[in-house]
């Protein structure tokens, strides 16, 4: 009997499935993790795929939100990676509220914090003899005009932001973590600027869906080394 895979997917609103300008929430079906889920589980050979969320709306990578406790990223992921474990494979998409226009934060800021995650990660306290699980780093896709409901919380972000994609693209490929540019296979929400539409989110899926099913399938792909791994992928370019 194939072995189930797991993964983790630990991220903020974007991937929670928030309709944009509205506080509904997307069923799993049509939240880009569902998409791939499913996606995962009809590739003829691949075994059974379990896909786990684990995502707040507001989280940052690395600092606090002064209105809602227990938005920052990495005071608890420690404790989710030992919840989850063992894990196949961690895919972090985050960056998008650290451009909330309470912080004062450029992409440099941001992508420190997903490198932060990243050590996090490879460095949490699982039980003996389980895996550090390969990770996944997926830019979110750029502000764009921040508007409706949403639009204060944002505002400025999308100038803040410029450069985000580059910046997380850097500290991945340093770390040598796989990678993946959301701004190759769709824009931010039409409605918000924001978040994702549900055909994004359907886009999203299925373009990742090929790249993960590799990364579960290539042993080459562990990225649990904290000085990098020769041939880990850049897969929105492979």
């Amino acid at each position: 009997m194939p072995t189930t895979k797991h993964i983790l997917v630990y991220s903020d609103s974007l991937t929670w499935g928030i309709v944009p300008t509205t506080r509904q929430r997307l069923p799993f079906e049509e939240r880009w993790p569902g998409v791939l889920h499913a996606a995962l589980n009809t590739v003829e050979g691949n075994g059974r795929v379990r896909l786990t969320e684990d995502c707040l709306n507001g989280r940052r990578t690395a600092f606090d939100d002064p209105y809602k406790p227990g938005r920052n990223a990495l005071s608890g992921i420690q404790q989710v990676i030992e919840a989850q474990s063992p894990l196949d494979l961690v895919v972090l998409l985050l960056g998008t509220n650290d451009f909330q226009s309470m912080h004062q934060n450029k992409p440099w800021h941001s992508a420190t914090g997903i490198a932060a995650l990243i050590n996090a990660i490879r460095t949490a306290p699982v039980e003996p003899g389980m895996p550090v699980p390969p990770i996944l780093v997926i830019a979110p896709p750029q502000l764009d005009n921040p508007r409706g409901p949403i639009g204060p919380k944002f505002d400025g972000g999308d100038v803040a932001s410029r450069g985000l994609s580059q910046a997380i693209r850097q500290v991945s490929e340093d770390a040598g973590c796989a990678f993946f540019d959301s701004n190759t296979v769709t824009t931010s929400s039409t409605h918000d600027g924001v978040h994702l539409d549900a055909d994004q989110h359907h886009a999203l899926g299925l373009a990742l869906a090929p790249a993960v099913a590799r990364l579960l399938a290539d042993d080459s792909a562990d990225c649990s080394t904290s000085t990098g791994a020769p041939g880990v992928p850049d897969l929105d370019r492979s």
